[in-house]
């Protein structure tokens, strides 16, 4: 049975002005390749993210499209240059047409 997918996010709450920060996420998700077949030998249908998307006050600051080869329950992380304070939403996209979304809040001191 499939379970819903959970995003996972961690920002660390504060960083001072020009600090790199790393971000690092998750989301629980089962992934579906669409390759395999069922007990009945019918195929299943492919599930997967296939875009992953960070922005910081409604900016883009990373993107990722994925493929089937990407692993379930999916990690990305990647670095960003903390200028002011606001708040990150995360966005992956599924092929079914589901978003999971994820926010943050960062304060720059």
């Amino acid at each position: 049975m499939a379970t819903k997918p959970t995003p996972r996010v961690r920002v660390p709450s504060q960083a001072k002005a020009g600090e790199m920060i790393e971000i690092k996420t998750l989301i629980s998700h089962e992934m579906e390749s669409g390759q395999r077949k069922d007990a009945s030998g019918k195929i299943v249908p492919r599930k997967i993210i296939n875009k992953f998307t960070a922005a910081f006050n409604g900016k883009m600051v990373f993107e990722a499209d994925w493929n089937p080869a990407i692993s379930a329950n999916p990690y990305q992380s990647f670095f960003y240059k903390a200028s002011e304070s606001g708040e990150f939403t995360f966005t992956w996209k599924d092929d079914d047409g589901s978003d999971y979304v994820a926010t943050n809040k960062l304060t720059v001191a």
